[in-house]
Order: structure tokens, then C-alpha cells, then sequence
């Protein structure tokens, strides 16, 4: 599981069996801080998350099994929205 913050929409005229009906987001990667980290990926919504949305999000199988039916192809899927992030060993930027 790792942090995201949602940067846009992405439209897709034609999607695989079991997609759709689905939103896909598009999803910058984040540390706790909010920094960066790593390259922008497509996620599909699970969370009915927003532009600007601090977001979890799972990869991998995982991704695959946040959707019903199962087994879809997915590599990253939006599972939660955050409200608010604790660390009190790191300030956030």
C-alpha cells in the first residue's frame, strides 16, 4: 500500500472486460511528506476519489483483487482517501 495525491482523469472510449463503468484517475505517487515519488500511473477508483485527493493505493495482484469480478487488469487501484497523516518523526513539507 502506498499514498497518492489524484493530478487528472483519464477517458478511455473502450476498456477490458471488467472495467467498465470504472473511473481511472491519474495518480502521482507520494512519500508521507508529500513529495514526489516516482512517475505519474493510471489507477482505477474503487475510493470515488477526486482531483486533489490525498489517496491509498494498492499495486500489483493486489490492485486486481480491489475489483469485483476479480482478476482484472489493473496495476494500481485506488482504495481509500486520506484525511490526515500522523508522523511526528518527519515534518511535512
Amino acid at each position: 500500500m502506498y499514498l497518492g495525491i489524484v493530478t487528472g482523469t483519464v477517458v478511455a472510449t473502450t476498456k477490458a472486460s471488467g472495467l467498465e463503468g470504472r473511473t481511472l484517475l491519474l495518480v502521482q505517487p507520494v512519500d508521507d511528506t508529500r513529495a514526489p515519488n516516482g512517475d505519474l500511473q493510471v489507477a482505477v477508483d474503487v475510493a470515488q476519489a477526486g482531483v486533489g485527493d490525498l489517496v491509498t493505493l494498492v499495486g500489483s495482484r493486489e490492485a486486481a483483487l480491489a475489483l469485483d469480478p476479480w482478476f482484472v487488469p489493473v496495476d494500481a487501484a485506488i482504495v481509500g482517501i486520506v484525511d490526515h497523516i500522523h508522523n511526528p518523526g518527519r515534518a511535512p513539507r
